[in-house]
């Protein structure tokens, strides 16, 4: 639905449009965020002075106000895209910008700048930080923001952190775990000609793979909102030659859980669920994040215009913060089904909107 605000303006438009553009023509995959940290720097000292800015590696941490006794809060967006395939340049398209991370995540990043860069800080009741990071489409481990948190105690203390996740200007509450592991079947080599005289490791995992198939989501309500489970196998390798029966397979399954449960539970069902047929292998383990629902600076997000309340059926870092204690959803401006897709685009109408609803949400009293 359409939000009717006053900052609904062409000069808004512009302002985002332009921003979004520029920093998408930054290139920044996963590994190689400097060149936009540096930008990100230098445009937002010139608006709030050099020393409202912390650089970590090639991250942020951006003070946009100050506010003693005020509800701390970080609107949080990541750096890095995933490499997807384009037909053309970046460019603007009508009412799209088509270009690497055009949805996920710079249209949520265009909005942050922007914010910063046009509220009256001195009338904002908030202690509001920004937060930009690294390599969040990577693993687990790998992502920079959990040496942010490590580092800097004023993240740790927020009252509500908002990822600007492509949302389509949709509230997401929590998120879900996720699991990547290898399930690896054993055989025995022989020739193709021969194969009684092996033992094929492809064919015995077609009894788990149809168990996968045959698998419904297991859907979990928590605080009224439902989160589906799902296992789904991505990857697939095995093999030695065109003429040999192989002796291993290995799988690669995604397991997705819903939150209420840590990583270690849920890769004890996935082992269970393979039994002794295959060796599992953890490869990567991302906890789930909590709803948090019925918080009321979460309400008040929810009732500030908001195209709907629904909950995250994927992992993000929401879930980093709900484990060190810190309320966290997702919103954002982005176009969520282009996030990684070939020619990815955002739908360019969407980012007044997402920005009226958080400045709407940023001018209201707090609730307690």
């Amino acid at each position: 639905m359409a939000v009717q605000h006053p900052l609904l303006s062409a000069p808004l438009d512009v302002h985002l449009r332009e921003t979004l553009l520029e920093i998408t023509e930054i290139p920044s995959p996963i590994g190689e965020e400097k060149a936009l940290c540096d930008y990100l720097q230098r445009r937002l000292g010139a608006t709030l002075g050099e020393r409202a800015i912390t650089r970590h590696a090639d991250s942020l941490v951006v003070r946009v106000t100050e506010r003693p006794g005020a509800p701390k809060l970080a609107l949080v967006g990541h750096t890095d895209v995933v490499r997807t395939e384009h037909d053309g340049p970046v460019r603007i398209d009508g009412e799209r910008l088509y270009g690497p991370g055009a949805a996920d995540m710079k249209a949520g990043l265009a909005v942050m700048i922007a914010l910063a860069e046009r509220l009256d800080r001195a009338t904002l009741p908030w202690d509001l930080l920004l937060v930009f990071y690294e390599r969040e489409e990577g693993p687990y481990l790998e992502n920079m923001l959990g040496p942010m948190l490590e580092r800097f105690a004023e993240l740790r203390d927020r009252d509500l952190a908002i990822c600007l996740e492509p949302s389509d200007n949709k509230l997401q509450l929590g998120c879900m775990g996720s699991i990547q592991a290898l399930v690896i079947f054993e055989g025995r080599t022989a020739h193709s000609a021969r194969p009684w005289q092996g033992e094929n490791a492809i064919i015995k995992s077609a009894g788990f793979l149809a168990e996968l198939g045959a698998r419904k989501p297991h859907e979990v309500v928590i605080e009224g909102h439902r989160f589906l489970e799902v296992m789904t196998p991505t990857l697939a390798s095995g093999g030695r030659s065109r003429n040999i029966v192989p002796d291993r397979f290995e799988l690669n399954v995604n397991f997705r859980f819903a939150p209420g449960r840590t990583p270690e539970h849920a890769l004890e069902e996935l082992r269970a669920l393979v039994g002794d047929r295959a060796t599992v292998v953890a490869t990567d383990l991302s906890p789930a994040g909590r709803p948090h629902a019925t918080h009321p600076l979460v309400q008040q997000l929810a009732s500030s215009g908001v195209c709907a309340v629904e909950t995250k059926q994927a992992w993000t870092d929401v879930a980093r913060f709900d484990s060190i204690g810190v309320p966290a959803v997702n919103f954002g401006p982005g176009t969520q089904a282009q996030a990684h897709q070939r020619n990815e685009y955002t739908e360019l109408p969407q980012l007044a909107v997402g920005y009226a609803i958080l400045e709407t949400f940023l001018r209201a009293a707090p609730r307690r």
